[in-house]
């Protein structure tokens, strides 16, 4: 299935998506939670009502809605960094060291943003860049979760840009200020549920610049893929239905240019994975 949070005639719900139309579940199936994670908290058999559904006379078409974020309200945003090689190389260039291990940083839910919503170019910054991931969505509550049942415990996925400040992000030993900015995390365009993506370490994920292609990959190449992400974070945190993991950005990013390519006002940033869909958002002065 493909889930999407939506706005239509000022009021928020969820609805599924069929061909070109979007099913307001919630006129639908009254019952059922109007966010994405009450949604996949509720469990198997509430999916599986949600799964039977069809269009009928109700069914909006996209000009009528605005899409939101799939989750509008996770628990947590995390972020692995440096988790592609040839990025790992061209942040050292920038004199950040590559990790030994696995690293985490945070996106507070704040910046979430929507699918095709622009994004703010800081009154306090104008190194503002791109970050092309897949991003994970956790459908159960879990703890402690080893590599071979880490792929049970996700609801699907979805395409992110993990927006950043470069010079804020490197202000502290923390990355989460160059990452939290209002607006900096545009997600979506929908959740694609794990049953209709069989393998998410072979997708193909792109990102254009005005058009330019900027970064190209396979998320095979990552070196730390998504069941040890999660049985690595599952050790320290109990992750939660709705949490978001983004898996790290290939090479390519503004900043890894020279001369650097941060992006300007009226830029526009499209990121699209095989299978998921498109992000597309343009940047805009912050008011």
């Amino acid at each position: 299935m493909k889930l999407v949070s939506y706005e239509y005639a000022g009021q928020r719900g969820l609805g599924k998506v069929v061909g070109e139309r979007v099913i307001p579940l919630n006129q639908v199936l009254p019952e059922l939670p109007r966010s994405m994670a009450a949604l996949l908290a509720a469990g198997a058999e509430v999916l599986a009502q949600v799964e039977r559904v069809q269009v009928d006379d109700e069914a909006l078409e996209f000009t009528q809605i605005r899409l939101l974020p799939p989750v509008t309200d996770p628990q947590k945003y995390l972020a692995i960094g440096m988790n592609y090689k040839a990025h790992a190389e061209e942040a050292a260039r920038n004199g950040v060291p590559i990790p030994k291990s696995q690293l985490w940083f945070n996106k507070q839910v704040s910046c979430l943003n929507g699918p095709f919503d622009p994004v703010e170019m800081p009154k306090v910054s104008d190194k503002l860049d791109y970050e092309a991931e897949l991003g994970v969505v956790i459908g159960k509550r879990c703890r402690h979760v080893s590599v071979a049942e880490a792929a049970s415990v996700v609801a699907g996925y979805l395409v992110c840009n993990d927006v950043s400040v470069r010079d804020w992000q490197m202000r502290s030993p923390t990355f989460t200020l160059g990452k939290s900015f209002d607006t900096h995390g545009p997600i979506g365009p929908w959740l694609v549920t794990a049953d209709e993506v069989p393998d998410p370490h072979n997708l193909m994920m792109r990102c254009w610049v005005n058009g330019e292609l900027r970064q190209e990959t396979n998320t095979g190449d990552m070196i730390y893929n998504i069941w040890e992400q999660i049985a690595y974070l599952s050790t320290v945190m109990t992750l939660e239905p709705g949490d978001i993991l983004a898996t790290g950005t290939p090479a390519g990013v503004g900043v890894g240019f020279d001369p650097k390519r941060f992006l300007a006002v009226d830029d526009v940033v499209r990121i699209e994975v095989e299978g998921l869909g498109y992000i597309e958002n343009r940047v805009v002065a912050e008011k």
